[in-house]
C-alpha cells in the first residue's frame, strides 16, 4: 500500500506504522514489549477458547446427566412401532422371497406400520406413476404374509427453503398438486401417506395448510396421515439462533411441533443426525427430545421416536455415538419421566437397507423384549 512515507513492502513493516502513518520502532523479538505482546495474544486466545468451550462443556455435561437413572418398568413397545423402507420394494428390485424374509424379520416385533419410499415428489408436487410400478404387488404381498401390518406411502422432496431449487409450499398450485398426488397413490391401495419434506423451517404456515388439506382427504378414505418431524429446540428459540449463524435453522419450536402433531395421526421424530459426540450425550439428547415431544403431542396422535438404523461418520452424525442402544435407553428415560403409561407411543427404525444384525438385536432386546 502507498502511504505518506512511501511504499510499505511487507507485513512486518506495516506493523511498524502507527495510526498517523508515521513510522515507529517495532519491538525487538526478545524485548519486554515483544514478550508482552505474546503474553497478550496467548491470554486472549485462552479467554476466547473458554468463552466457546465452557457453554459447550456445560451442555454436554447436562446431557450426560440426563442419560443417567433407570427407566420405569413397562417402558417397552406398545406394538405401534414403524419401519422406514427403501424404494427397492416398489420399483421392481424386490421379489416374493424378499417379502418372506421381511416377514420373518418382523415376527415378534412391535412394528405395525411400514413407510415404503414411493416417491420422490416432483418439485411441482406431482408424482409420476412410473416411480412406483410394483406398489400394488408389495401391498398385497405384505397383507398376505404380514396380516395386521399397514403399508403407507413414504413421499418426500427437498424444499426450496435454503436454496434456489426444490418444492415451494408457498405456491398454492404446488400444494394442490401434492394433494392430487396423495389421492393418486392412495388409489393404489396404500393405507396412509407418510410425508417427509426437508428442510422445513419452524412456523411454516403453508405446511400446516397442506396438512389440513391432506388430513381431510385421508379421513374421508379412512386412511392415515403421518409425517417425519424435525427435532425440537433443545433450548428456547435455538432454531432462530442457529439459523442466523448457519442459515439452516434445523430445529422446530416446541409450539410448532405441537401444531403439526395435532394435524396428523402419527408424528415420527427424526431423532438422529444430532451432532452429539458421545453415546451418553446422544442418549441424553434423545431423552430430552422424547420429553419435549410428549409434552405437546395430543393423546390421539401416535408419537414415534426415530432410531438410527444406519451408519455414517460426519460432523452431524457420529456412528460411535448415535447407536440403537443409546437411542432406546434415551427413549425409555424420556418416556419414564414424562408419560410412562402413554399408549400411543412407539419407535421408528430408519432404514431397512442400512440396518445391521446388531441394530435389530438391540431393538428387540432393549425395546421389544
Amino acid at each position: 500500500m502507498d502511504g505518506p512515507q512511501g511504499t510499505i513492502r511487507n507485513e512486518a513493516e506495516a506493523d511498524a506504522v502507527d495510526g498517523e502513518g508515521a513510522p515507529h520502532e517495532a519491538p525487538a523479538p526478545g524485548s519486554e514489549k515483544g514478550k508482552g505482546r505474546r503474553r497478550w495474544v496467548r491470554r486472549t486466545a485462552l479467554v476466547v477458547a473458554l468463552v466457546l468451550l465452557v457453554p459447550l462443556l456445560s451442555v454436554l455435561t447436562a446431557l450426560g446427566i440426563n442419560y443417567t437413572g433407570d427407566p420405569a418398568d413397562g417402558t417397552h413397545t406398545r406394538n405401534r412401532d414403524a419401519l422406514w423402507l427403501g424404494h427397492a420394494w416398489v420399483d421392481g428390485r424386490k421379489k416374493d422371497a424378499d417379502v418372506t424374509a421381511l416377514a420373518r424379520r418382523l415376527q415378534g416385533t412391535g412394528i405395525r406400520d411400514l413407510y415404503v419410499h414411493s416417491g420422490p415428489l416432483e418439485h411441482d408436487g406431482t408424482l409420476p406413476e412410473s416411480v412406483y410400478p410394483r406398489a400394488r404387488w408389495f401391498i398385497d404381498a405384505v397383507h398376505e404374509k404380514l396380516p395386521g401390518i399397514r403399508v403407507q406411502a413414504f413421499l418426500g422432496d427437498v424444499l426450496a427453503t435454503e436454496g434456489p431449487d426444490g418444492m415451494r409450499l408457498e405456491n398454492a398450485d404446488t400444494r394442490a398438486a401434492v394433494l392430487r398426488s396423495a389421492r393418486q397413490i392412495l388409489d393404489t391401495g396404500y393405507q396412509g401417506i407418510h410425508l417427509d419434506l426437508e428442510p422445513l423451517h419452524s412456523g411454516d404456515r403453508d405446511y400446516l395448510a397442506l396438512l389440513d388439506a391432506l388430513r381431510r382427504e385421508t379421513r374421508s378414505r379412512n386412511a392415515l396421515l403421518s409425517v417425519a418431524a424435525h427435532q425440537i429446540d433443545p433450548l428456547p428459540a435455538f432454531h432462530s439462533l442457529w439459523g442466523a449463524v448457519t442459515g439452516h435453522p434445523k430445529w422446530w419450536s416446541q409450539e410448532f411441533f405441537g401444531q403439526v402433531a395435532r394435524r396428523v395421526d402419527q408424528i415420527a421424530v427424526m431423532s438422529y443426525d444430532t451432532m452429539q459426540p458421545l453415546e451418553s450425550t446422544y442418549g441424553g439428547y434423545v431423552a430430552q427430545q422424547t420429553s419435549l415431544a410428549l409434552e405437546v403431542t395430543p393423546p390421539s396422535t401416535d408419537l414415534l421416536m426415530g432410531l438410527p438404523f444406519f451408519h455414517e461418520n460426519r460432523f452431524g452424525h457420529w456412528n460411535h455415538a448415535e447407536t440403537v442402544p443409546a437411542a432406546v435407553r434415551g427413549v425409555r428415560l424420556g418416556l419414564s419421566r414424562t408419560d410412562a403409561d402413554r399408549a400411543r407411543f412407539g419407535v421408528a427404525l430408519y432404514i431397512d437397507f442400512a440396518a445391521t444384525e446388531a441394530d435389530w438385536r438391540a431393538y428387540k432386546e432393549d425395546w421389544v423384549r
